[in-house]
């Protein structure tokens, strides 16, 4: 992956989070406060305002630049959740200029440890990771068969990983609070993963196109 490709992922990651800031928003209040959509947008907006002025001496700065305005604009314990996957994926892929596949994997388990250190949550817990986790597992098992195939498969295992959420009690965050009554519904978090992934897999080969 190279720097082009990493700005392009994380500008894709922003725009898809304000576009649905309506939808993710709804999501999270069927059993949370319903503010995720709100946060997650206000947040990327800002990232998006100072896109210019982002350090791009090489992709592993930039996702850590990145993850430090995430942390501090982004609001409610998204920001903090969100701004360390994006820290911890940008120190584990160090000063390389270019990403290979396995990288990128390392990137995403660095993020993954990262949320689970900072919201003391796991696998299972109904939050992102259980959309996360399985989408590092799949772009893994397709390392060597191409950058679009692979791309495709871990959007519809994310998706899957997504949807099977809604037959999880929730153990963390506000949705914790409601116990058997979150079962039934899909993690806000994990979804918006999901979403995320589809968006990048739809447009990852029309990517030269947009400059």
């Amino acid at each position: 992956m190279t720097m082009r490709q990493t700005e392009f992922v994380v500008r894709t990651i922003a725009e898809t989070a304000i576009e649905n800031e309506k939808y993710f928003g709804d999501l999270d209040s069927v059993v949370g406060d319903g503010d995720f959509g709100y946060s997650l947008a206000r947040g990327f907006e800002k990232l998006l305002e100072g896109w210019d002025a982002l350090d791009r001496s090489d992709p592993g700065t930039f996702l850590k630049k990145s993850g430090m305005v995430i942390a501090s604009r982004i609001g409610g314990t998204s920001g903090p959740i969100w701004g360390t996957a994006f820290l911890r994926a940008g120190a584990a892929a160090g000063p390389a200029a270019e990403l290979g596949g396995e990288q990128v994997v390392a990137m995403l388990r660095a993020a993954i440890e990262g949320i689970k250190a900072r919201g003391q949550s796991d696998v299972g817990d109904k939050t992102l990771l259980d959309a996360l986790a399985p989408l590092a597992d799949q772009l893994e098992a397709s390392l060597g068969s191409g950058a679009d195939d692979a791309l495709r498969a871990a959007a519809v295992a994310t998706r899957e990983a997504a949807d099977a959420t809604a037959g999880m009690v929730a153990k963390r965050g506000r949705a914790a609070y409601t116990g058997e009554r979150s079962r039934g519904s899909v993690d806000a978090g994990a979804t918006a993963v999901a979403v995320i992934v589809e968006r990048i897999s739809e447009t990852w080969p029309k990517q030269g196109e947009t400059s």
